[in-house]
């Protein structure tokens, strides 16, 4: 796959001309930082035509941990602007498929390519929803995917527990943090168990149990006072 041939971008801010050239013809390998400006760049005429040229060796990146961990969300939001899921059935199934063994990767390998909080961002917003990606989670009884849980909970926590979702997003924010939060009540309790500090996680779940105002005048807040906007 190719960019359009008349596709264009700023040489200032984008790259050189040699280097949207090189968009246009197949298979040529793109040095990391170019393909990087080239996924994370929101005004191509075409987005969709860029990102059929450039996924193939993106997902060969996140494959193998080839994307910095602060990036990923900003994947997912560049696949969702690529309108992916109306594709071609063929093209649409492909991307799709990968996700989800991706995503399955991140859950259980001993070395996964992304930390599961980042990874989860990325299916999110690629997708814009986090219902399927938690019942993966909940399919995947692995005492791997239950440390992971521990240690999403534990980078999510501040976030949560302010009610909000623990990344950006551009939709449907509010959706996907009462889904999230909704799903680690009923199926973390069980699947924590020792891993990471098992009393900070069980006092996050049940601080997450009560309503926002409630938990800031619980004794048991585990972070610095903040301000409230009652």
């Amino acid at each position: 796959m190719t960019a359009r041939a008349d596709e264009t971008n700023c040489e200032c801010h984008w790259g050189s001309a040699e280097e949207l050239a090189s968009l246009k013809v197949p298979d040529i390998e793109l040095e990391p930082d170019l393909l990087r400006r080239t996924w994370q760049a929101p005004d191509w005429r075409d987005h969709a035509s860029v990102m059929r040229r450039v996924l193939p060796q993106l997902a060969s990146a996140l494959a193998t941990g080839g994307v910095s961990d602060y990036d990923l969300v900003d994947v997912g939001e560049s696949l969702a602007r690529a309108h992916w899921q109306q594709w071609s059935a063929e093209q649409a199934e492909a991307v799709g498929a990968f996700l989800h063994a991706w995503w399955a990767h991140c859950l259980a390998a001993a070395g996964p390519p992304a930390p599961v909080h980042e990874a989860l961002a990325l299916c999110a917003e690629a997708t814009g929803r986090v219902g399927p990606w938690l019942a993966s989670w909940e399919a995947i009884r692995h005492p791997l995917a239950d440390q992971r849980l521990a240690e999403a909970v534990t980078q999510w926590d501040v976030d949560l527990l302010q009610d909000m979702l623990p990344w950006c997003t551009v939709d449907h924010e509010q959706e996907k943090r009462r889904d999230l939060t909704t799903w680690l009540l009923n199926h973390a309790p069980s699947r924590l168990g020792n891993h990471g500090d098992p009393d900070h996680l069980r006092n996050v779940l049940r601080l997450l149990a009560i309503t926002r105002l409630a938990r800031f005048d619980d004794p048991r807040w585990p972070f610095p006072p903040y301000e409230r906007n009652d």
